[in-house]
């Protein structure tokens, strides 16, 4: 499974040149999409201390592009697997935190170029599994890569974090103060299906260079591109245990990792509400721990009147119709000033109506099925209330005919 990188002669694939990629790009994605199609449908285990894991219980992930396409059979974590990877994760943490840094560091700069040598393979996976096209896709393992060198880099950069400070001025006494970096323990990391990969990776990243170990669990929507992560960890020679790969539902193995009494702390990305949650309870008890959350955004695009409409009708375009617009970074409001706004909405109208809608593995196609029926009824009851308030002007619509009703498509 080697496809090679995003890279392609002086070219490097972001969000940001992914509108014109060279085509040797789209024939190793088509390569990579042909091995993924040919998978389809297998079961994949959880990776608990080294070991692929596998529990009674199973859940069936379908594809949003096409219901009749099976993803996978996954495990469905509860109490009991959650409690095992937590144990390992422990086991692992002293060994872990005692390997020197630069050593930590040449273990994930190896796991970091194996991401990268997979990433058209591991794109595949998520453009199935969530609906990404093609490009968002590999932008986002890309990404994935980048985020965990990023970290490597920062330790490097500051020899550790381990500095000496001023020392007090106490006559008849000697004291030497110093900054160390200290790992937490056993850190979780809940990652989302929009990007299921790159905000593994980060967390991952991050916990993992500091010295902790970790225990994570991506999205119920989107637990393959984060399996195929976890084989990259894997392959690189990072010791059993201290990355352990757990799958379920959130009010399954979900609830049992935050609740464990030996997490150190946790990175969570998804919705305000459990976001809240988390950070109230990782509050109490004997001691406060750690909890980052990142929980959406309400993000905005200005456009003054002496703004350029062409270019600020297509970045809002792009930015808003991303992933369908199931992203934090999405742009979801647009301030205007009164003089430029009607030539600034008709160019809007003209490039929205344009979006070609369908399966987003295939090139011609920029939009594809939203993630679930949960978020298909979402988008229907909320044109409703639109509709109810003022004028949509373009689209609003669950998606049918023929190359479309199998699928979860919205535009």
């Amino acid at each position: 499974m080697n496809g090679g990188n995003a890279k392609h002669g002086g070219f490097k694939l972001t969000y940001g040149t992914m509108f014109d990629p060279p085509p040797e790009l789209h024939g190793k994605f088509e390569g990579a999409l042909a091995r993924a199609r040919a998978r389809l449908g297998a079961e994949h285990a959880m990776i608990i201390d080294g070991a692929e894991v596998r529990s009674q219980k199973k859940f069936e992930r379908r594809s949003p592009i096409d219901r009749d396409w099976t993803i996978g059979v996954f495990q469905d974590a509860g109490e009991e697997a959650v409690g095992q990877a937590v144990a390992a994760a422990r086991r692992a943490f002293p060994a872990w935190a005692g390997l020197p840094w630069r050593e930590r560091v040449k273990l994930l700069r190896k796991a970091a170029q194996l991401v990268e040598e997979r990433v058209f393979d591991i794109a595949a996976a998520v453009a199935l599994e969530v609906g990404k096209n093609r490009m968002e896709a590999i932008g986002e393992v890309q990404e994935s890569a980048d985020l965990m060198l990023w970290y490597c880099d920062q330790m490097e950069e500051h020899n550790g974090f381990d500095r000496a400070l001023p020392n007090d001025p106490l006559k008849g006494y000697i004291s030497r103060n110093r900054s160390v970096l200290k790992p937490w323990g056993v850190w979780a990391v809940i990652s989302p299906f929009n990007f299921p990969v790159a905000l593994t990776a980060g967390p991952i990243g991050a916990a993992l260079t500091a010295g902790n170990t970790v225990v994570f669990k991506p999205a119920s929507d989107t637990p393959w591109g984060v399996r195929l992560f976890a084989e990259a960890l894997r392959d690189a020679g990072l010791p059993a245990g201290s990355f352990n790969y757990v799958t379920g539902a959130g009010a399954g193995a979900g609830a049992a990792l935050v609740a464990h009494p030996s997490i150190a702390g946790i990175t969570f990305t998804g919705s305000h509400e459990v976001g809240m949650e988390l950070q109230r309870a990782f509050a109490l008890g004997t001691h406060a721990r750690p909890c980052i959350a990142e929980m959406g955004g309400k993000n905005a695009a200005i456009v003054s009147r002496n703004g350029d409409i062409e270019r600020a009708a297509l970045g809002i375009m792009r930015s808003a119709f991303g992933l369908q617009g199931q992203k934090c970074s999405a742009c979801s409001r647009v301030f205007v000033e009164r003089p430029a706004a009607e030539a600034l909405r008709a160019r809007l109208v003209e490039l929205t109506a344009a979006i070609r809608v369908g399966d987003p593995t295939a090139k011609e196609n920029w939009m594809g099925p939203v993630a679930n029926e949960r978020a298909c009824e979402r988008y229907e009851r909320i044109c409703a209330e639109l509709r109810n308030a003022g004028r949509i002007l373009c689209g609003g619509e669950r998606l049918g005919g023929k190359a479309l009703e199998a699928g979860l498509y919205c535009a």
